[in-house]
């Protein structure tokens, strides 16, 4: 005997609103990614830190004054401030010469913070991946 009426629906999945959803995500993280990169990389030093090797290269320093003046340790008068312009392209070229010279930033206790960040910025701007923070060691 035959049935009529009304078939019994179909179980199945509409997978299409998931790839939407899926794609939506893909989108937000590959535009999301490229800016979480985007921060000064720095290695912080510990409270014991070692000194550099000898084998390493001269490391590059540069300082921070009190009053948030740049100075370079290379160059014919290093004991003058250095401008940013100079300051990012002498270490682009010492950087491009030598990629794994250490470079170091010095900054006064009493300078504020934001400043010697600006300093790590322009470091990286000019090509420098790792930018180290110099301390004094515990007496």
């Amino acid at each position: 005997m035959r049935q009529s009426g009304k078939r019994k629906p179909v179980s199945e999945i509409n997978v299409v609103p998931y790839i939407d959803v899926m794609l939506v995500l893909l989108i937000i993280f590959m535009i999301t990614a490229p800016l979480l990169q985007q921060g000064v990389e720095i290695d912080l030093p510990q409270a014991s830190a070692n000194p550099l090797p000898p084998e390493q290269r001269e490391p590059l320093i540069v300082s921070v004054s009190e009053q948030g003046d740049l100075y370079l340790n290379i160059g014919a008068d290093n004991e003058k401030p250095i401008s940013e312009e100079l300051l990012a392209t002498r270490v682009a070229a010492v950087i491009k010469n030598h990629p794994q010279t250490p470079v170091l930033v010095r900054g006064d206790k009493a300078v504020d913070y934001g400043r010697v960040t600006e300093a790590m910025v322009l470091l990286q701007s000019a090509g420098v991946e790792k930018v180290g923070l110099m301390t004094e060691a515990l007496e």
